[in-house]
């Protein structure tokens, strides 16, 4: 008889084979899933900036904002410190050089120049009296002087007489030898007095010389100090404007303190502030232009100054030609600053994209407007509307020039 044989329930070791297989098919679809989902990123096209690259002339220039200034600035500081006694112009006035502004007080000052004053006169009184020494010193010693030659005259003449008189035998030796020591006698005293008026004068000269040169040096110093006493009139340095003026009746000013500004409207110059990408581009003598109605007015670069602040240099830019009418202090204008020659050039219009890239790659729309691929690509010069594409795209594509904060490290956008 035949015997019937039951299948066996449970795992064969062949379903082993079919579990791992499945399981390892499962994985491989996770992480194909799972991978697209992170390098991918889904949003609505709508939502987009996209704009199409073109062939076209590249204009090199930027618009920048600058505001309306006085050709040039000049401050007031108080040479002299004091108290505001009394203000005689207010700020916004017209002023011609000299004109008086403001009037300080200051005690310390005046009884300075008392005291000078007094010294001075000390001075001069001191001068007054040794010249009255020196010259009656001088009137004694040229009478003494006359007198000396005299007696040296009359000595000398006896003395020869009686030379003569001795040698003819006609007078005792000793009265011979008596007139010749009083000759020499004589000589000798003649040569001491001469050498000390020739010393008293000699010495006068020396001594007044500087004595004159002390009471100069305190009539300079006491004509500082009337000066100093003048600039406790603040006066205006230079035709112009009376910009701003701080100070008030009864307030203390300290010397060196600024105190106003005059503003010189001779002319006028616009100050510009210009994002540190271009410092390295802009240099003197660019050329400019801006536009007030209808109407286009030159400008030069005049200066650069070298300091970037927050991300911004400045600049100061002046007018070659004709100025505005009615252009004021303070008036803001648009200002198209030429960097270099027009070009032909792949142009991609400016968006925000570029302040999550730095230009270094963009999203690139499909043909099929549905989906966008990162690329990388190299910018160069850039104006107020296009960039200049030099690697990386070509004419007729499209891409998203909006904000990419949003994508995280999304490599393809999906567009709905």
């Amino acid at each position: 008889m035949d015997i019937k044989i039951e299948k066996k329930k449970g795992l064969r070791p062949k379903h082993y084979g079919y579990i791992a297989l499945g399981l390892l098919l499962l994985f491989l679809g996770y992480q194909l899933v799972f991978a697209n989902s992170v390098s991918s990123f889904r949003t609505e096209k709508d939502k987009l900036s996209i704009a199409a690259i073109s062939q076209g002339k590249f204009d090199d220039y930027i618009t920048i904002n600058g505001n309306v200034a006085p050709i040039s600035t000049i401050y007031m500081d108080a040479y002299e410190g004091g108290r505001v006694s009394e203000k005689l112009i207010e700020e916004g006035a017209t002023v011609k050089k000299g004109d008086i502004i403001l009037k300080l007080e200051n005690m310390n000052l005046y009884e300075q120049i008392l005291a000078s004053e007094s010294n001075l006169a000390l001075k001069q009184n001191d001068l007054r009296s040794t010249k009255l020494t020196f010259d009656s010193r001088q009137v004694e010693g040229r009478r003494s002087l006359a007198t000396a030659s005299t007696d040296l005259q009359r000595s000398k003449r006896n003395f020869e007489q009686n030379e003569a008189l001795y040698q003819d035998e006609l007078i005792s030796k000793e009265v011979y030898l008596t007139s010749k020591e009083n000759y020499e006698l004589s000589q000798k005293q003649h040569d001491i007095i001469k050498m000390q008026t020739e010393n008293d004068d000699q010495l006068r000269t020396t001594s007044l010389t500087g004595l004159d040169a002390d009471l100069n040096r305190m009539q300079k110093t006491l004509g500082m100090v009337y000066q100093r006493l003048d600039h406790l009139n603040v006066r205006a340095p230079a035709d112009g404007q009376l910009g701003f003026l701080d100070a008030e009746i009864g307030q203390n000013i300290t010397q060196g303190q600024r105190i106003g500004q005059i503003n010189v409207l001779t002319d006028y110059k616009i100050e510009a502030s210009i994002d540190e990408h271009y410092i390295d581009r802009v240099q003197r003598d660019l050329v400019a232009v801006i536009e007030r109605n209808g109407t286009k007015y030159p400008l030069r670069l005049r200066k650069v100054y070298p300091e970037v602040r927050n991300g911004k240099f400045k600049v100061d830019l002046v007018f070659t030609a004709d100025k505005p009418e009615t252009i004021r202090t303070g008036q803001s204008y648009n200002i198209k600053l030429q960097l270099g020659e027009s070009s032909d050039a792949l142009l991609l219009p400016k968006g925000s994209f570029f302040q999550s890239t730095g230009g270094q790659w963009i999203f690139v729309v499909g043909t099929d407007e549905e989906e966008a691929i990162r690329r990388n690509i190299r910018i160069g010069k850039q104006n107020s509307r296009y960039y200049e594409v030099l690697e990386g795209l070509q004419a007729g594509e499209k891409v998203i020039t909006s904000n990419y904060d949003s994508f995280g490290e999304a490599e393809r956008i999906v567009l709905k």
